[in-house]
């Protein structure tokens, strides 16, 4: 019994990870760019919740959507200003820019305000569902709820909609996508504000379930979440859900069984033997670049 409790705690926690994984396999796969920024708008996610929930007394449910559409704009702010203009650039540079707006997220909000981490407003009353001898938290429940719910609704974007349609020809050949008419930089754009939205969800309902934030707060899930995207298969959507969840069941047995300080290394141990042993992924296909 006690390890089907540590299983649920784990896949709640993992479903948090997947959200933040799908938003860097989205970006990834169509420009492919690993955006080491996303873990920071997870961070913005959860101080904009915070902001809405103590100065304008909402709700739950209206405060996860401001943050979600707070960090939609952000992600559409970065890729406009950081990323747009140096798309024809070298990868390198890229990914140096992406940790360069992490690092300016992470400084620019603990200048706004301060390091001293804040107690989130507890929007909903946590109480104890007993079945058996397992204990399930309501916040676990809306946790698992809300994030199997949004997944569910990026699949339909991604899969029954046209701009879905032009996210998926973009991924394909973004080449071939503009010379067939599709307008690949509201594409691109659309899908940071995707994943971006994603993860401001990611942050409010993390938030919920630990009561405090700060401004570092998205590092290390964030890192965390591209391990489980790499270990997914990055690129591939339904790869960033079962990674997702894979690395929460692993850090909450690892926590549980082995050691609370060898939960960060067993995730990054993961990340090396995937990459020895299946470098694309578990869901991923090994693609050969022309040169």
């Amino acid at each position: 019994m006690e390890l089907l409790q540590q299983l649920i705690n784990g896949l709640s926690l993992g479903s948090i990870y997947a959200l933040l994984a799908l938003g860097y396999t989205m970006v990834y796969g169509i420009i492919q760019l690993i955006n080491f920024a996303h873990g920071d708008i997870y961070m913005i996610g959860a101080f904009t919740g915070f902001y809405v929930a103590t100065k304008l007394h909402l709700s739950f449910l209206p405060t996860m959507i401001i943050a979600m559409i707070v960090s939609a704009v952000l992600g559409i702010v970065i890729e406009k200003v950081a990323y747009k203009p140096l798309r024809k650039s070298p990868r390198i540079t890229l990914l140096i820019t992406a940790i360069g707006v992490s690092l300016l997220l992470e400084n620019g909000m603990r200048f706004i305000v301060g390091p001293t981490p804040q107690s989130f407003p507890s929007l909903i009353e946590s109480s104890k569902i007993n079945i058996g001898s397992l204990q399930v938290t309501n916040i676990q429940l809306i946790t698992l709820g809300v994030s199997l719910l949004l997944v569910v609704l990026l699949q339909f974007i991604v899969y029954k909609t046209k701009v879905g349609k032009a996210m998926r020809a973009a991924s394909f050949d973004i080449e071939a996508a503009s010379l067939m008419g599709i307008n690949v930089n509201n594409t691109i754009s659309f899908t940071f504000a995707l994943g971006s939205a994603l993860a401001g969800a990611a942050g409010v309902l993390v938030a919920l379930a630990w009561t405090t934030i700060d401004p570092y707060m998205g590092m290390m899930p964030g890192i965390k979440a591209f391990v489980a995207a790499v270990l997914g298969g990055i690129g591939v959507i339904p790869g960033a859900l079962i990674g997702g969840l894979f690395m929460g069941v692993a850090e909450t047995l690892t926590k549980a069984y082995v050691s609370t300080r060898l939960s960060d290394a067993i995730a990054f141990s993961i990340l090396i033997i995937i990459l020895l042993i299946k470098p694309s992924g578990l869901l991923g296909k090994i693609t050969r670049e022309k040169v």
